[in-house]
């Protein structure tokens, strides 16, 4: 007989259904709150669901101890505040990928940093809000509190969506910050890619480690309920759904591996990939031959040339490709080598041109721009001007990677698979 499945996330009682549970975890998730006093205290809350039998619990946000948050912070500096939610749900199970997905949609949307209010996901804007937001905890912790989702790590284990932490014991409001790792910046370790929302808005940057002050007492963290790293991936399936109906699913094979798959005495397959990127945008010159899986100078000189079209300097131009750069050569973005700017996207064709059994050079294109976006792995041979399953799989796995399901991911590009595609 299979466990009940029922939650008490929620002050009301719910149906018992697993169906009925799930859409109360989302809801939970992607609610906006307006802004309530800090609580003293919120009773802790456990999800219990039922997964072949099995059941599996996390443990639900609680609120840390009464803080004064209402001074006004010193120029330059960040404060913290206590949680802020009156309610507390189960954090979310994300892989490392969604972690840093979710901090790039504050970075993209220039969030501003403010303590006093919050965004439109709910999370409070400020450094401790959006770590919270970006490991889904449900609730603004602060600086004291998220430690209590973490374990603690040693430097050399950091990887990205792990946590720098500096909390201020003698004066929390005062001085504590936290950063999301988001992979090594430089060979030596000793720069890093810092996902952070500080004064005057969410960003991205290469900090040197631990950061800019204070770097002695930054503490890395690790995520206690990241997907596939712990015993609680009984959890998995039910929050791969979740993720996918949040438009959270896993970044494609075209997400950034992480700085320690570049650099002297890598190799592996994304350095063979990484040339073949820079030789596409005019780095052609500094490979002899190859490229080749095995880190090289001439994998450095390439990427730092790359960089310099982009108009970078100093750290953001030192030859070891970090998320950004990754994501320009994945996503065809900015400048060749040389000046010139890649060419534009081609013009739709319309859904008749990928029909079974049809032949066109826009199949050949379109399969090209998939192998060159990391979905090659579904042609055995090609990809060819012929349209095949192979195309209609790779498509369906592109589609997916953007965060669509159903009819949206069908397999058929449509203008909008198109337009991103070739974007």
């Amino acid at each position: 007989m299979s466990t009940p499945v029922f939650d008490e996330v929620g002050p009301q009682p719910g149906c018992v259904c697993e169906d009925c549970a799930r859409r109360r975890l989302i809801r939970a998730a992607t609610r906006a709150t307006s802004p309530c006093a800090p609580p003293a205290a919120v009773p802790a809350a456990l999800v219990l669901l039922a997964t072949g039998g099995a059941a599996v619990m996390a443990p639900a946000a609680v609120a840390a101890p009464a803080q004064d948050a209402g001074q006004a912070a010193p120029a330059g500096r960040t404060q913290q505040a206590r949680p802020d939610l009156a309610g507390a749900t189960a954090p979310l199970r994300l892989t490392r990928d969604q972690v840093i997905q979710r901090a790039r949609r504050w970075v993209d949307a220039g969030v501003p940093y403010d303590m006093g209010r919050r965004w439109r996901d709910g999370y409070r804007q400020d450094c401790s809000g959006f770590v919270s937001m970006a490991w889904g905890l449900g609730s603004s912790q602060w600086t004291g509190t998220l430690p209590r989702y973490a374990e603690r790590i040693g430097r050399d284990e950091l990887e990205p969506g792990d946590i720098l932490l500096f909390h201020n014991p003698r004066d929390p409001v005062d001085g504590s910050h936290v950063t999301i790792f988001g992979g090594w910046a430089n060979a030596a370790h000793t720069r890093y890619v810092a996902y952070e929302q500080t004064r005057p808005r969410a960003r991205v940057r290469t900090t040197p480690y631990a950061y800019w002050d204070h770097s002695k007492r930054y503490v890395p963290y690790r995520y206690k309920y990241l997907r596939g790293e712990g015993p609680g991936d009984l959890y998995d399936d039910l929050y791969g759904e979740l993720a996918g109906d949040l438009g959270l699913g896993d970044l494609a094979s075209g997400g950034y591996p992480g700085s320690w798959s570049f650099g002297p005495g890598a190799t592996n397959g994304y350095v063979t990939r990484l040339g073949t990127m820079l030789r596409q945008r005019g780095a052609g010159a500094y490979y002899a031959d190859g490229p080749g899986p095995r880190w090289s100078d001439a994998d450095r000189r390439a990427t730092r040339a790359f960089q310099r079209a982009q108009g970078w300097e100093g750290d953001q131009a030192d030859g070891f490709p970090g998320p950004l750069t990754w994501r320009y050569l994945i996503q065809g973005a900015g400048s060749d080598i040389g000046g010139s700017r890649p060419a534009a996207p081609p013009a739709y064709p319309g859904i008749d041109a990928f029909r079974p059994g049809r032949s066109s050079p826009h199949v050949l294109a379109l399969g090209r721009r998939l192998a060159a976006k990391g979905f090659g792995r579904f042609y055995a041979m090609g990809p060819g001007p012929r349209w095949g399953e192979a195309d209609r799989r790779a498509v369906e796995a592109f589609q997916r990677s953007l965060g669509w399901s159903g009819s949206q991911a069908d397999g058929y590009p449509g203008p909008g698979t198109w337009r991103r595609l070739f974007s």
